[in-house]
């Protein structure tokens, strides 16, 4: 550093002589024996480290680095919102069928209609039951089981069965107080209409106590544990 400075300073010199002996006038060369000259100072020492910069702008996106090695699985992460929902997809094709499910409950009786005389309505009833619970389900409704008293009656329930396709019903006649005393459901002694069919009443295995119609308007003495279709009978005045 020494070295250039005195090199510097002995260049200066000899500029300044070659000016005066180019015959420049003697004011100019008084002038210039004025002139400082600035030599530079020695290197000081270093100064504090400044305050931290504003940070410069972005710099261009550089190349993409090479595939790193694949981490390890992360931890699930929680439920994303429901997606739309996708079409409909193609039908497919039938399941086999499955196990039988348990029996529902019984449903009402069917009724085949309604048959009427000036004073009676006659209600056939196609579901199976006993002569009891026959005669049961007639009460709750307000009659009685049928009673063919006369011939007219008992004509109009044969037609009745007839037209509904049975071949018999239970009718409101049976002998379950005294055996052969045979009463009509409303406890009514029978008078001298009857329509048995030859050979009955029997009794036959002594345990016929009750009394259906066949198709042709003939009465057989029957089983009451029995199941089979009925005809209830209600007055007019009482519906």
């Amino acid at each position: 550093m020494k070295r250039d400075l005195v090199f510097l300073v002995t260049l200066i010199s000899l500029a300044f002589l070659s000016l005066l002996r180019s015959g420049y006038p003697q004011h100019i060369a008084e002038e210039s024996c004025s002139v400082q000259i600035l030599v530079p100072g020695l290197k000081g020492e270093a100064g504090e480290k400044g305050e931290k910069g504003a940070p410069g702008r972005p710099g261009r996106v550089g190349p993409p680095g090479e595939k790193g090695e694949m981490g390890d699985k992360g931890q699930k992460g929680s439920i994303g919102r429901h997606g739309k929902i996708g079409p409909i997809g193609s039908k497919g094709e039938k399941g086999d069928n499955g196990d039988i499910g348990p029996p529902g409950p019984n449903g009402d009786p069917a009724v085949a209609g309604v048959r009427e005389t000036d004073n009676k309505i006659y209600l056939l009833v196609k579901e199976e039951k006993r002569y009891k619970e026959a005669q049961l389900y007639c009460h709750g409704r307000g009659g009685t089981l049928g009673m063919p008293k006369d011939e007219t009656a008992n004509n109009l329930i044969a037609s009745y069965i007839n037209q509904a396709g049975l071949t018999r019903v239970f009718i409101g006649i049976n002998d379950l107080e005294k055996e052969g005393n045979f009463v009509y459901s409303d406890r009514s002694p029978m008078q001298t209409f009857n329509k048995w069919r030859s050979g009955e009443p029997n009794n036959a295995y002594d345990e016929e106590d009750c009394v259906e119609m066949v198709a042709s308007g003939g009465w057989n003495d029957v089983a009451c544990h029995i199941t089979m279709y009925f005809v209830c009978e209600f007055d007019k005045e009482n519906v």
